[in-house]
């Protein structure tokens, strides 16, 4: 099974220049390597057989025909392959000369993609000796005997997997305002390759990159990039061997510039979440086009994978780079406040009230409420901060939340809810001792209506301290904690939480507010609605209950953001926490996921305001809409 992945190379091989038969056994040498390494499509450098470099030999015949003779070399040492193989070389077709990637299977050619922008400006002389595809006069070429598709508007199309289909552009055709790339993905062209010949100046490879980035993202494809390396002729300018896989905007792989030996890259585009990722995007088939492709159908190598070679990060939601992450924490907690701050302004109210567990969630709410109210010009003690024990509470996180509190210079209120539940209990007839569902949930709606009420005295908004993981479990009282004025958190997901906490504690608290949220950071997560131990310790971990949240946020990712399904979630869930988790408890943890997602629809289905701040957000009103009776059985079935 490949999961919707397609294995791809881009190689960079050592060449000689004008030498067609050492750069012919290289380029084999590279294919039946990446064959064995199970690749199904690898891409060699602009004018891969001859070298780049040749200038007017490329008007001697002697080099035009041994690059025919040893294309056809390639062809029939490389017949026993199913590998797509896209190799450069000049074309004569209609009395004028074309720079072409040929695209070949087993031995056959496929179609001949010519070049479009032709460049002849600062070191590009291409025009002396190159026509642009676009002046082609035939659309098929006469090649060993047989007639194959010729021009710029050939795609290349699998029939035995979904959305697979490639297009080849080279070199200059990216470079320019609308390459011919972004024609081929809206066509339907989900791998876009580029064959290229593209020299070393300063802080060129930077703009390289970035373009390759920007135009995989523009394009929601995968971009397969190779360009020649330091073999080509160093007489007026040197190449890196810049090779490059990209996807949506990511870099998969990338070599090290400048080798002396060759270089091969190997990765895995996933087609099926770029094609997850076209199906929403409305915008992406609005595209007004004049242009038409000729489809090339044929049959793609299978294979199974087993693993891949791409990074599979555990923790989508959070970066692993610290200056990256540091960059997100801050944009995050700049969304949060700004769209708190906007409500404040709109509404006009002077006060806000929230309550204040010790946890993660509801401090993260607090500091960005305090942000707010800095931005605003509204003074802290105009936050009314509520503390309310109950059954569970324990004693470290009741200080904690009194320390925080007193650091912030807000408005301390604390409120204990044990006798109004216990009144709460004899008034529906429930036995205080049987510590069921019931006896959770009093206790969050009595906290809820608490602080609606003192909402309505001061004349303030109740802030939500919910967040994203939590909505997606449904691990949240309907009508209790799932309900508030404005959400603050509502698409952070519990992964994230910590890692905002810890940001702001570190880069916007003074010292007694920074020691007292890294105490908070170190409490393990609890909705303390079940009495504390022996000890007085926290007696309900809530992962201990629905799962560990960063194999839950795992599936919410690709699950939500993808449309990964349950084989693939498993999948990539077993490669990104190898050595971590059984395979039988990702499968446990995924059933459960699965089920409470589908169960606890209704409860998103009514959820209040709140920013969305990345990719996945469960707001019925702009990103996740679903009914709140459907099933799960179909995932369940795939799982099982």
């Amino acid at each position: 099974m490949n999961y919707g992945f397609v294995k791809v190379a881009a190689a960079v091989p050592e060449l000689r220049v004008a030498n067609c038969e050492f750069n012919a056994k290289k380029i084999v040498q590279f294919i039946i390597e990446a064959d064995k390494k199970a690749c199904q499509v690898i891409l060699f450098p602009e004018l891969s057989i001859t070298a780049y470099t040749c200038g007017d030999l490329f008007h001697q015949e002697v080099l035009l025909e041994q690059s025919y003779v040893y294309l056809k070399y390639i062809m029939d040492n490389t017949s026993q392959t199913d590998i797509v193989a896209i190799v450069g070389m000049p074309v004569r077709l209609d009395s004028q000369l074309f720079n072409c990637g040929v695209v070949i299977q087993g031995g056959n050619i496929l179609g001949v993609v010519p070049k479009t922008y032709i460049p002849g400006y600062k070191e590009f002389y291409e025009e002396r000796w190159f026509a642009s595809g676009a002046k082609a006069l035939n659309d098929t070429i006469d090649l060993f005997g047989k007639k194959v598709p010729f021009g710029v508007d050939l795609l290349f199309e699998a029939t035995n997997l979904n959305n697979v289909c490639i297009g080849v552009e080279i070199c200059e055709d990216l470079w320019v305002p609308v390459p011919p790339s972004s024609y081929q993905s809206i066509l339907g062209a989900t791998l876009l390759l580029n064959l290229s010949a593209s020299n070393e100046i300063i802080g060129k490879s930077d703009y390289r990159r970035e373009l390759i980035k920007q135009q995989s993202a523009k394009c929601i494809a995968g971009y397969i990039y190779a360009s020649s390396g330091v073999y080509e002729s160093t007489t007026d300018v040197v190449f890196g061997g810049h090779a490059i896989i990209a996807e949506n905007g990511g870099v998969l792989a990338e070599t090290e510039r400048f080798s002396m030996e060759g270089q091969m890259l190997c990765s895995e585009i996933d087609v099926q979440k770029l094609n997850n990722d076209r199906l929403k995007n409305t915008s992406f088939m609005e595209a007004s086009l004049n242009k038409k492709a000729r489809k090339i159908f044929f049959e793609l190598k299978k294979t199974t994978l087993t693993n891949v070679q791409r990074y599979v990060d555990p923790h989508p939601f959070v970066p692993s780079d610290i200056a990256t992450r540091d960059r997100r924490c801050r944009e995050i907690f700049s969304i949060q406040t700004s769209g708190l701050a906007k409500r404040l302004i709109h509404t006009g109210v002077k006060t806000v009230v929230i309550g204040i567990s010790g946890g993660l969630d509801s401090t993260l709410a607090l500091l960005v409420t305090a942000k707010a109210f800095g931005l605003v010009g509204l003074p802290p003690e105009n936050i009314h901060a509520v503390t309310m024990p109950g059954f569970g509470t324990t004693n470290e996180t009741y200080y904690n939340a009194l320390e925080l509190m007193r650091s912030l210079g807000v408005s301390i209120s604390e409120i204990d809810i044990k006798p109004a539940c216990i009144q709460h209990f004899k008034d529906i007839g429930h036995d205080i001792n049987v510590h069921d569902t019931t006896y959770e949930n009093v206790q969050a709606r009595e906290r809820t209506q608490i602080l609606m009420d003192i909402s309505n005295k001061v004349n303030g908004l109740v802030i939500g301290t919910g967040d994203l993981s939590e909505l997606a479990l449904g691990w949240c009282t309907y009508n209790g904690d799932h309900m508030s004025m404005y959400s603050v958190n509502c698409s952070i997901p519990k992964t994230l939480v910590k890692f905002l906490v810890e940001w702001v504690a570190d880069n916007m608290m003074e010292s007694n507010a920074k020691i007292v949220l890294h105490k908070i950071l170190k409490t393990p997560i609890s909705p303390e609605l079940l009495p504390p131990d022996e000890k007085g310790d926290i007696n309900q971990k809530t992962e201990d209950i629905v799962g560990p949240y960063e194999l839950h946020d795992f599936f919410i990712y690709h699950m939500l953001r993808y449309g990964a399904s349950p084989q693939k979630l498993i999948f990539l869930c077993k490669q990104a926490f190898e050595g971590k988790y059984e395979d039988d408890t990702i499968l446990k943890w995924l059933k459960v996921f699965l089920r409470r997602f589908f169960a606890q629809q209704f409860k998103r289905s009514c959820l209040p305001d709140g920013p969305k701040v990345g990719t996945i957000s469960l707001s019925p009103r702009g990103d996740w809409r679903m009914p709140s009776d459907a099933e799960a059985n179909l995932w369940l079935n795939y799982v099982d």
